[in-house]
């Protein structure tokens, strides 16, 4: 009989243990031994096809032996890794030395205050702030982030919103990192935060105008599907608050929000290919929403707010999307009007909206960009950013009426950087630059920009980085990372933590495949469906083409992805093991077919047009087809460190731990394959400033000591 989880181990845990005990001692002279999870057949059939799953039973999340195997793979990883403990410590001390611990993000402007947070030294979590009038102010602590998450093994919060009338507070937090959030209010000028607590909400918030009422997102608890959204009165009891609107259609989410004109409330419902917009005046919060445009198939639009016009920002009839406009009541497709026009070789990314202009991101020639439009009728221009790969989005605006565009910036060489640009002069000032402590100095490393042929004649992207004197001679480890589904653009930005492999002799490479949108709309869609497999070809034709320039060569070559991209790197080691010395899979989407065809596995039911249904044969044999967890062979795989975190509520850590537990059984090498379950975390790993580091430093240490650094 299992024990119950607080009583004595089960047979399984001492086994599993017991064997990373032993191994750890050296018995039998061979080292650790890792576990090896029992089999139990699980048969599935569908389309004629049964497939079975010898670990399927390790979905038993509440089963103590599951907990047992799991607790067995970080001891095992513990035991493998314990000669690069003292790496792992030099990495982290050397990715904290770079940080600013007593540092604040760039000041923003609204209603009469400048909001902020700011870190102090030995916390983990932001102080949330704000100054009347401007920066010299005094301070109002609204939130004090290291006090409420001093004890808890997780924290996070969302949805921090300030009430128009600035006396109100509402904010979300994340005990377990499910993404399940509750919701608390705090009144301002007493300080005092209500006994009214709402939970399993989704953080997303929005105030009418009254200062009174909040509108806010809850999840299905099953599959987490952002489904609701109810109306919440301050003052009164939760359980009297009111359902607004509920999404029926399972491959839809919904979300609300309010215009930054603040005069309107939306609900916005969206799919991967096809959104749904209502409407409410925010001063009349007990009002019906209204449809914006019902939804059609294939037709995606986002709306915005600006004096007696919407701005309709979609792709209907422009794949890659255009620039619409319609009256305050007249908001049907049939009176929008063209404002900018669709483009071949632009992709409209965004839009951001002043009284006196409009801010259009826009994408080319694999790259972000801005460009500033002027309501008067004078001509457009585009800012310039004079590196050769780099990262550039509109940042927080809140303000309507000024002249002035806060846009932020990053390169592989440049720190994150916030600027103020004078729309009319066409001046920009730093308003806050990151600092990197130590000797970081980016004129020691330099950026390129390259574009690879693939194997059916497409130009990938790839930005690279590394330190001054490399030579491009073979002998240089390389870590190539990639993301490409969901149309995610994978920016080159800068991460100061990347330093401590820079400058220990490695390359560092994103490839922009496809399935983002780098290079506009259809490099999504030739990323996706019955085209996914040039995700996988793309990144595999990248790496080939490093080593074939002598980047690197292929035993000293390393990837990495999280999620889809841990999908992306399940589905390479089974395409061409021998191309990578080493993977890193972060919380991987590995059991494709299986998660496909279960609709109560959250998010499943929203990800039909991205994946396929695999209730439809010829989705389910090209899933099929390569499916990491399905196309496990019994082959060399390269040195491999996979991640999870318990909570996960995007990818299911049983999915890793299925795919870790078949390739350990089928596996003909001897390459480490180690597994790190974060029993207190979801899909992000660990929560806190420094706290997250530990896991990159792990993965760092993983690639250095394969590198012999």
């Amino acid at each position: 009989m299992m024990s119950n989880a607080n009583n004595a181990p089960t047979w399984v845990k001492v086994v599993l243990l017991m064997s990373v005990i032993v191994g750890a001692l050296g018995g039998c002279g061979k080292g650790p031994v890792p576990p090896e999870a029992a089999i139990k057949p699980h048969e599935m059939t569908i389309h004629g096809d049964t497939r079975v799953d010898n670990y399927y039973w390790l979905n038993e999340r509440e089963n103590p032996d599951v907990i047992a195997y799991l607790e067995a793979e970080n001891a095992y990883l513990d035991v493998v890794m314990k000669d690069t403990v003292d790496l792992q410590s030099e990495l982290l001390a050397e990715m904290k030395g770079r940080i600013k611990k007593d540092d604040y993000s760039a000041p923003v402007e609204k209603d009469g205050y400048f909001y902020y947070a700011r870190y102090v030294l030995g916390g983990e979590y932001a102080v949330h702030c704000r100054r009347a009038g401007n920066m010299d102010g005094a301070e109002e602590v609204l939130l004090d982030g290291n006090a409420m998450g001093k004890d808890e093994g997780y924290f996070a919060l969302r949805g921090v919103s300030v009430s128009p009338d600035t006396k109100q507070l509402v904010y979300a937090e994340d005990k377990a990192g499910r993404r399940l959030y509750t919701l608390h209010f705090k009144d301002l000028a007493t300080g005092v935060i209500s006994t009214e607590e709402i939970p399993n909400v989704t953080g997303n918030v929005a105030w009418a105008s009254d200062n009174r009422t909040v509108f806010y997102g809850k999840k299905d608890l099953e599959t987490l599907r952002s489904h609701q959204v109810w109306r919440h009165t301050l003052g009164t009891d939760p359980a009297s608050d009111v359902l607004v609107y509920e999404e029926k259609d399972d491959t839809f989410s919904c979300r609300v929000s309010r215009s930054k004109s603040g005069q309107y409330l939306f609900i916005t419902s969206d799919q991967t290919l096809t959104t749904e917009t209502r409407m409410l005046e925010a001063d009349n919060p007990t009002g019906s929403f209204r449809v914006f445009q019902p939804r059609q198939r294939d037709v995606e639009y986002h709306v915005s707010h600006q004096g007696e016009r919407f701005l309709v920002h979609t792709n209907l009839h422009a794949k890659n999307f255009r620039l619409m406009e319609c009256g305050l009541d007249q908001t049907w497709l049939a009176n929008w009007r063209e404002v900018e026009p669709h483009r071949v070789d632009v992709l409209l990314d965004g839009v951001g909206v002043f009284n006196d202009w409009i801010v259009l991101s826009e994408r080319f020639g694999g790259l972000s960009h801005l460009r500033v439009v002027p309501m008067d009728g004078s001509d457009s221009h585009q800012l310039d950013f004079g590196e050769p790969t780099w990262s550039a989005w509109i940042s927080a605006n809140l303000m309507m009426q000024t002249d002035t565009l806060r846009f932020g910036y990053e390169s592989l060489t440049t720190p994150t950087t916030t600027f103020a640009y004078d729309m009319k002069k066409r001046t920009k000032t730093i308003i806050k630059q990151t600092e990197v402590l130590g000797d970081f100095d980016a004129a020691n490393y330099v950026a390129e920009y390259v574009h690879v042929p693939a194997r059916d004649g497409v130009l990938v992207p790839v930005s690279l980085v590394y330190r001054k004197g490399f030579e491009p001679d073979g002998t240089a480890p390389l870590l190539l990372y990639a993301y490409g589904s969901y149309g995610y653009s994978q920016d080159a930005g800068f991460d100061s933590s990347r330093l401590s492999l820079l400058d220990r002799g490695f390359v560092y490479a994103i490839a922009h495949i496809r399935g983002g949108q780098e290079m506009g709309r259809h490099w999504y869609e030739d990323g996706k469906l019955l085209k996914k497999k040039n995700t996988f070809t793309d990144f595999v034709d990248c790496g080939e083409y490093l080593v074939a320039q002598n980047y690197t060569s292929s035993d000293r070559l390393f990837a990495a992805g999280g999620s889809a991209g841990g999908l992306l790197m399940g589905a390479v080691v089974n395409m061409a093991p021998d191309l990578w010395k080493g993977v890193l899979a972060a919380v991987p989407f590995v059991d494709v077919v299986t998660t496909m065809l279960d609709e109560t596995i959250p998010l499943t039911t929203g990800e039909f047009d991205e994946w396929g249904n695999p209730k439809e044969k010829k989705y389910y044999d090209y899933m099929l087809s390569y499916s990491p967890y399905d196309q496990v062979e019994a082959k060399a795989y390269p040195a491999m460190l996979v991640t999870t975190g318990l909570h996960d509520s995007q990818v299911q850590y049983f999915e890793p731990a299925k795919w870790v537990a078949k390739l350990r059984a089928v596996k003909t090498d001897d390459n480490p394959l180690l597994f790190k379950i974060n029993m207190e975390a979801g899909h992000g790993g660990k929560s806190g400033r420094f706290r997250r580091l530990e896991e990159k430093a792990l993965s760092y240490a993983f690639f250095l000591d394969l590198a012999g650094k």
